[in-house]
């Protein structure tokens, strides 16, 4: 777009823009003549896609605003009503600074478009938000947040009726919808001052509910007698704080708080990102567990503690668990054979070790695409034969064990996890000996990830076509490994199950040894590419084992700069 043009752009989105906060940001971009900085807010729009939305937040339509947030609700309100959808809608937000005024603009299109909208007055993990639209039989729910993102940004999250989050069409139709609310000052909303008044507003107590969710929640094998653990735990400043500490607590152990990350902070001061996989985002925790020889665990939520993040002792040290590994731990803890047909799962960039383990242990294993909304509607779909949700993860630290909540949840798998820990602890081992067990049974298992960032203008449409190229002419062999087979993941979608359906993604079969997934950031114009690769384990001595695992995990890394090269990036 010319200056001109986008200075009429700003124009007019000024003047649909029910916010003076924004209005006069947008306003100062304008009178500086800043075409750069008004074509990175305005020559696109953040897009609604199956996560919902999320973004920097500042004035714009490529970020999160209240006029975007109010666009998003009608899209959504009017959706439900072309839908038939009756019940009411439910609405939650975190402690992000922007999120409260976004709760109350989401309640508010909500209310005046007929709906009867239950919210929670304070901030709310997300969890706890899905567990009540589930107990309330809602036809929806919204929570306001960013997750684990940096604090600039927020975001908006959907779930549908069956209490999962949207897949498609939802999100398709969802997103026309939005394109059509017109300008979000013209949008019906009843405003927050008279939210109290009104009979289609009313406020959820997160207290009744937490008790409720406590009662609801699977605790596999929690009549086994466990030495209770001390647990160093950080919310990172978010919301699961008092939750997740409360929940361990009636679990029997003692949890050490990291008291300047402990109570809901938008601001996250001492974190740059509150993400716990990111570097330094744990480092509080682990400096408490350094200084005293009697914590057992490291627990960290991120900021609305759908997410988990573990670190146990090995020898001198402590390690933090990958996400596969601590799927893995809590899918053999879970598979404690109470159930007839036991069905676990987990996402396609997620390790196939999951599926050894369920082969050892009579259970059905089944893969989806990534998120948890695929996760979720494939516990949905196979309940339909028969198959009995137990557990499911993805490796980026999400987890979900038994039907309580259909998306993950940090707070429940928390306290599941110490449980697992405790149970290792009063038999005399440790979390890393009942890993290394698993290794010797199934197989030592090692994941490995690498990214490659396609800079400039142009980026993502680079990344098309060299998915096409590695898919007709895929390399023979990786550092060694010889490729078996290729799988396009674009192609084939009518001969798999819904929620393995098309997407932009290669398998590199790896035969025994394993395998090499690359597909496309879903946000960012780079490439990622996983390699996990496996070898039978030599004895069961943990520390054997495990340097095992390290050198395995070492040879992945190399695997996958390998496949970068193949590509030629």
């Amino acid at each position: 777009m010319s200056l001109d043009t986008l200075t009429a752009a700003a124009r007019a989105w000024i003047d649909g823009d029910p916010d003076p906060v924004t209005s006069a940001e947008m306003e100062q971009l304008v009178a500086a003549g800043d075409e750069e900085a008004l074509a990175d807010r305005l020559d696109s729009r953040l897009r609604f896609g199956t996560a919902g939305l999320r973004g920097e937040v500042g004035a714009g339509s490529n970020r999160m605003n209240r006029a975007v947030v109010i666009q998003a609700t009608r899209g959504l309100a009017n959706h439900l009503l072309e839908q038939g959808m009756s019940g009411p809608v439910v609405v939650g937000y975190d402690a992000r600074i922007s999120s409260r005024r976004f709760m109350e603009d989401t309640v508010g299109v909500l209310a005046a478009a007929g709906f009867h909208v239950r919210y929670f007055d304070v901030p709310t993990p997300t969890p706890l938000v899905a567990f009540a639209a589930r107990r309330l039989d809602a036809a929806a729910a919204v929570v306001v947040t960013a997750s684990h993102n940096p604090p600039q940004d927020n975001g908006y999250k959907v779930y549908a009726g069956n209490g999962a989050q949207i897949v498609p069409p939802d999100d398709v139709l969802i997103a026309s919808e939005i394109d059509r609310a017109g300008a979000a000052a013209l949008v019906p909303r009843i405003r927050w001052s008279a939210v109290a008044e009104s009979d289609l507003c009313s406020p959820l107590d997160p207290d009744g509910f937490f008790s409720k969710y406590v009662d609801a929640i699977d605790r596999p094998q929690a009549d086994r007698a466990t030495t209770p653990l001390r647990i160093v735990y950080t919310p990172l400043h978010g919301v699961g704080g008092r939750y997740t500490k409360e929940l361990l607590e009636s679990g029997g152990h003692e949890v050490v708080p990291v008291v300047a990350q402990f109570e809901p902070d938008g601001a996250f001061p001492t974190v740059d990102f509150p993400n716990p996989e990111e570097p330094g985002a744990m480092d509080e925790a682990f400096a408490i567990a350094e200084r005293d020889s009697s914590i057992d665990l490291i627990i960290a939520n991120d900021p609305d503690a759908d997410r988990l993040a573990v670190a146990v002792r090995s020898g001198d040290r402590w390690q933090a668990l990958t996400g596969n590994q601590v799927g893995v731990l809590l899918a053999d803890w879970s598979l404690d054979g109470s159930k007839a047909r036991p069905l676990v799962i987990n996402s396609i960039v997620s390790s196939p070790m999951l599926g050894r383990l369920a082969a050892v242990r009579g259970a059905t294993w089944a893969v989806t695409l990534t998120g948890f909304k695929w996760i979720w509607n494939a516990a949905l779909d196979l309940a339909a034969a028969d198959h009995e949700f137990i557990m499911g993860y993805e490796e980026a630290l999400g987890y979900s064990v038994g039907p309580a909540v259909r998306d993950k949840d940090g707070i429940a798998t928390a306290l599941v996890f110490a449980d697992m820990a405790a149970d290792a602890k009063a038999r005399g081992l440790s979390v890393i000996d009942r890993l290394a067990a698993l290794y010797a049974e199934v197989g030592v298992w090692a994941s490995a990830q690498h990214s490659v960032r396609f800079e400039g203008p142009g980026g993502m449409e680079q990344i098309g076509p060299m998915l096409d190229r590695l898919a007709a002419t895929p390399p023979t062999d990786l550092d060694g490994f010889v490729v078996t087979g290729v799988v396009d993941y674009r192609q084939g979608a009518d001969d798999r199950p819904r929620y393995l359906g098309a997407t932009p993604l290669i398998d590199l079969d790896l035969g025994e040894a394993g395998r090499c997934l690359i597909r496309p950031s879903g946000t960012e114009p780079k490439l990622k590419i996983y390699v996990d690769l496996t070898e039978a384990a030599a004895g069961a001595e943990a520390a054997a084992v495990l340097a095992a695992e390290g050198r395995l995990r070492d040879r992945a890394a190399t695997v996958a700069r390998a496949a970068a090269a193949a590509m030629g990036m």
